[in-house]
């Protein structure tokens, strides 16, 4: 049934009958009538951010954590520029949000009006699809499409651009009955006889491995539990992308770690040594591959996803199967059972033999201290110390991201966000806020970098106001250490404008703020400060200085194969491997 309503009223509707309880938020001139419809009601709760990157990096953890639409309302103008960042972080992640830009009036448009810009024009690139809404007539509609096309087929940002009068303006509004894009209809079950083909390769395998992304986990928690279950069932190993991790439980003995640049030895030769790949809601990225010519050259490869574009994209793969995670998992485990499918344990023992050879290098291992501070201990103390509780882990980007993926093991999906893609340093504090929000009564912890938590620093104050409890975990080695770790291998010690000078007083700045602030340098009693951050009931800041030096290893040099990894007890070779390369681009 329809019922008249001014424009913004129906964009509160609308989000009320999308079943939006939160939506994160900076008000300005041009969107003013929507946050008047907003005082007038209770059921979607605004939360206010001091920058809008910072909304649209707390609507991405609020999505990534709870599995609903991030939502994100700005006005024209810098507001909109000032969410581009999130956006495009979005974009390259798969994270399905919807952000409402407010707009100059229609009649201005193109006039150089003030806090005016061209939003459709400079989101086009960054986000999955974008609308301009110039009569109310076509709002309700717009409003609800867009919410479809951000959560169908690969998830994504999509901008709608509301001009103010279209927001004053009356109109009949409609629900979202029966709503669907007219051209966007994603495939969502795979092709059977593909589907069949897969899996007489993989009971074929004499060395298969499972590759696994962020497709997993976006496409909801029964795509996980699928993926258990067909892994167990072919007994074959497992690897995942820095977006992928808590798809599959860490502490399972088929699990062989993280996959690509900073990914465990184990995982990296697996992948250059199968001879089947099955790649699953995962991209290929750079990060992951190596060198493309020599990535797992001698395998058949095999591409799931739910995006067509990704099939052949970046590499060339033997058999594509276009369709959602959990539709085409679903077929695969029951089809498997159908068939009375299995893997010849005799031969996949030889290859655990391999992959247990390579395990035997501890890839991860570190030089331990009593003294100072080595950034893996304390991940690991964090990790130890959170165990068993209801924990959700962000990041920011660099040394300290790469470090946590590492040493801190997720077994549960959608308890892991992190700037994959874009690599957006000032990700991790917004995003911790946005999952805080969706779990009011879990433990929130954003592993930072002293750098990096600058740089969305003044959202603290969302902290404080909304009484969130989030922890910053900073390891603070004095440098933008990603920054510096390359300049000493790759600009023979020339730490051009990476040393992080002038920081601020971490524990001042937390008082400052209305925060708990801890500073621990010492090994011997950095458990009891961990403890310390946890059991205090509000927003704290954790300064733990590390040791200033440390390189995060393994790593593949960039332009280097999976097989031609640089090991923590090969340190002293790596300046060498790189030269030997000639000049490389990180």
């Amino acid at each position: 049934m329809s019922e008249k309503m001014t424009g913004a009223q129906m964009v509160v509707t609308a989000l009320k009958d999308q079943g939006v309880d939160t939506i994160f938020g900076y008000p300005g001139g041009a969107v003013l009538p929507i946050y008047d419809a907003l005082f007038h009601q209770n059921s979607v709760k605004h939360v206010l951010v001091r920058h809008e990157q910072g909304a649209v990096h707390a609507a991405e953890g609020y999505a990534r954590s709870s599995g609903k639409i991030g939502v994100v309302l700005v006005t024209s103008g810098p507001g909109a520029t000032n969410a581009v960042t999130g956006l495009t972080d979005a974009l390259l992640d798969s994270i399905p949000l919807v952000c409402i830009t407010g707009q100059v009036p229609t009649h201005l448009i193109g006039s150089d009006a003030f806090q005016e810009c061209d939003t459709v024009g400079i989101t086009r690139h960054c986000t999955k699809h974008n609308y301009l809404v110039r009569q109310v007539e076509d709002l309700p509609r717009i409003l609800h499409e867009a919410f479809y096309v951000a959560q169908h087929g690969r998830p994504g940002p999509v901008v709608i651009d509301i001009p103010k009068d279209v927001q004053f303006a009356l109109g009949l509004y409609a629900g979202p009955e029966n709503i669907e894009h007219k051209t966007y209809k994603p495939a969502f079950k795979g092709d059977l006889g593909r589907i069949d083909e897969a899996l007489s390769w993989i009971a074929a395998a004499k060395r298969p491995i499972f590759y696994t992304g962020g497709g997993i986990i976006n496409s909801g928690p029964e795509a996980s539990a699928l993926l258990r279950e067909l892994v167990d069932l072919t007994g074959a190993p497992i690897t995942s992308t820095l977006m992928g991790l808590g798809a599959y439980p860490a502490s399972s003995p088929r699990w062989l770690g993280m996959l690509g640049m900073h990914g465990t030895y184990e995982a990296n030769n697996a992948m250059h040594d199968c001879d089947l790949m099955i790649a699953i809601g995962a991209r290929f990225d750079d990060r992951i591959t190596g060198r493309i010519d020599a990535f797992s050259p001698g395998s058949r490869k095999i591409h799931i996803d739910i995006d067509p574009s990704s099939i052949n994209k970046t590499v060339k793969v033997d058999l594509g199967i276009v369709g959602d995670c959990t539709a085409v998992l679903r077929d695969m485990v029951a089809r498997w059972k159908e068939r009375h499918l299995a893997c010849d344990a005799a031969v996949l023992q030889k290859w655990w033999q391999e992959i247990d050879h390579w395990r035997a290098r501890k890839s991860l291992a570190y030089r331990a201290s009593n003294k100072v501070i080595k950034p893996q201990y304390a991940i690991q103390r964090l990790f130890e110390l959170t165990r068993g509780r209801d924990t959700y882990i962000s990041t920011e980007v660099g040394q300290h991201q790469m470090w946590a993926a590492q040493h801190y093991h997720f077994d549960e999906p959608n308890r892991w966000m992190t700037s994959g893609g874009l690599g957006t340093m000032g990700y991790g504090l917004p995003a911790a806020i946005g999952a805080q929000m969706a779990h009011p009564g879990s433990l929130v912890v954003d592993i930072a970098g002293e750098a990096s938590i600058l740089m969305n620093i003044q959202e603290l104050s969302t902290a404080v106001q909304f009484r969130l409890p989030v922890k910053i975990f900073i390891l603070n080695n004095q440098y933008m250490g990603m920054v510096r770790q390359w300049q000493e291998l790759l600009h023979g010690g020339r730490y051009s404008e990476s040393y992080s000078e002038a920081l601020p007083d971490f524990v001042k700045l937390a008082e400052a703020y209305g925060c708990h602030g801890i500073r621990c340098a010492d090994p011997n009693t950095l458990d009891a400060a961990i403890l310390e951050m946890i059991e205090t009931p509000k927003p704290v800041l954790f300064d733990c200085i590390v040791d200033r030096e440390e390189n995060c290893l393994p790593m593949i040099p960039s332009g280097k194969a999976h097989n031609e990894m640089i090991l923590p007890d090969m340190e002293t070779e790596l300046g060498t491997a790189i030269d030997a390369a000639g000049k490389i681009l990180v």
